[in-house]
């Protein structure tokens, strides 16, 4: 088994009594490419800041290679960063951006021209070699600070949302321009994101952090397709919630609407995508109130009262319709509340349809206490 590049273990960050990285416990394989992702304050650029070494730990370890980084310098890590803000030296040109790191090194002149040459050819920056950064675009500003944390050669690329000032169209290229740079040099690379898309595009392993503490690790699939919590499959995209409730028999899983009587769905287990979480694992054959989660692409509207075979239906009335390009995003109204469903084509306003959920797309949790308590009253 290869031997993880970085081990971080039981990391804590504070900020005065305010405690932000809370006990982060993660390995990283040398060549892969994560993605930090996560809601704003959740941790995540105080993570990679720490990894830098621009924050100091109050607890835990950083090793890089077996060696205890967290007493060494930034420039002493074997890292080179990219920042938000490209953090460029507005009164050089692109050469002089681009060799600043290795000048600063030591490095001979001639030494510094071949390896910025390099760079440029590598960044589609060739003839930009006297362009002052100020009169670059956007796109060509990201490429200049990518090429200046390359020119020294890091074994570890950190990114802190490198690409959130970009319009999406560059956003888009840049995102596969990066990781195929990535691969090519070999580098472990480390991203910071809130675009959850930007993360599953680019990254091998997604660590997604909430309030300081890791929520999940997987592969873009896995915390996709098998979210392991409330907050995970909310923030992968399945935020509609019904509340339901489950009996289990032997491998299958009956679930009832109590807001909605006729809707019910027995399905097997092992032909779902939400996966043998521990809310499944603790069903018995008596009714327990959970959680139902799907996307509002997972999701599709029929005629009311049609009938289909493997989903959850639910009589619902349209009540807003708004056009996407692919398609039509309707709000629908149900007896449980609104729901925001994908639908190939435009529906009428206060049409009456059903709503249905294919098993497949159902990630089935725990209710919380706090949730059963307000839907009680």
């Amino acid at each position: 088994m290869t031997e993880p590049i970085i081990s971080i273990a039981g990391l804590r960050v504070a900020y005065g009594d305010h405690e932000v990285l809370k006990g982060i416990d993660l390995s990283i394989a040398p060549g892969s490419f994560i993605a930090l992702l996560g809601a704003s304050g959740c941790g995540k650029t105080t993570l990679l800041r720490t990894l830098a070494g621009f924050n100091q730990a109050v607890g835990g370890s950083i090793l890089v290679n077996g060696q205890d980084v967290l007493p060494l310098a930034p420039e002493r890590r074997g890292m080179a960063m990219v920042f938000q803000s490209y953090a460029l030296w507005s009164h050089m040109n692109v050469t002089q951006n681009i060799g600043y790191g290795l000048k600063l090194r030591g490095v001979p002149k001639a030494e510094i021209a071949e390896r910025v040459g390099a760079l440029l050819a590598m960044l589609g920056l060739a003839g930009y070699e006297q362009r002052p950064v100020a009169e670059l675009s956007g796109g060509q500003r990201q490429r200049v600070a990518l090429g200046r944390a390359l020119a020294v050669e890091p074994k570890i690329l950190l990114l802190d949302e490198p690409l959130s000032n970009l319009d999406a169209r560059i956003r888009l290229q840049m995102r596969h321009e990066i990781r195929s740079i990535q691969r090519k040099l070999g580098l472990t690379a480390i991203l910071v994101t809130h675009d959850r898309e930007e993360a599953m595009v680019m990254a091998d392993q997604v660590v997604i952090l909430d309030q300081g503490r890791i929520a999940q690790i997987g592969t873009p699939e896995a915390v996709f397709q098998r979210p392991t919590s409330p907050f995970v499959a909310a923030f992968m995209g399945a935020e509609n919630i019904i509340d339901c409730e489950a009996t289990r028999s032997g491998q299958a899983i009956d679930l009832s609407v109590p807001l909605s009587p006729a809707s019910r769905l027995q399905y097997a287990l092992g032909t779902s995508e939400q996966g043998l979480n521990a809310a499944v694992d603790a069903l018995t054959d008596s009714a327990q109130p959970v959680q139902v989660h799907f996307r509002s692409e997972a999701a599709f509207l029929r005629g009311a009262g049609d009938t289909v075979a493997d989903a959850l239906r639910l009589p619902a009335r349209v009540t807003q319709v708004s056009y996407l390009g692919s398609g039509y995003r309707c709000e629908v109204h149900t007896d449980c509340g609104p729901f925001f469903v994908d639908h190939p084509a435009r529906v009428a306003l206060d049409e009456a349809v059903t709503l249905c959920i294919p098993a497949s797309a159902l990630h089935v949790f725990r209710s919380d206490p706090k949730r059963v308590a307000a839907m009680s009253q």
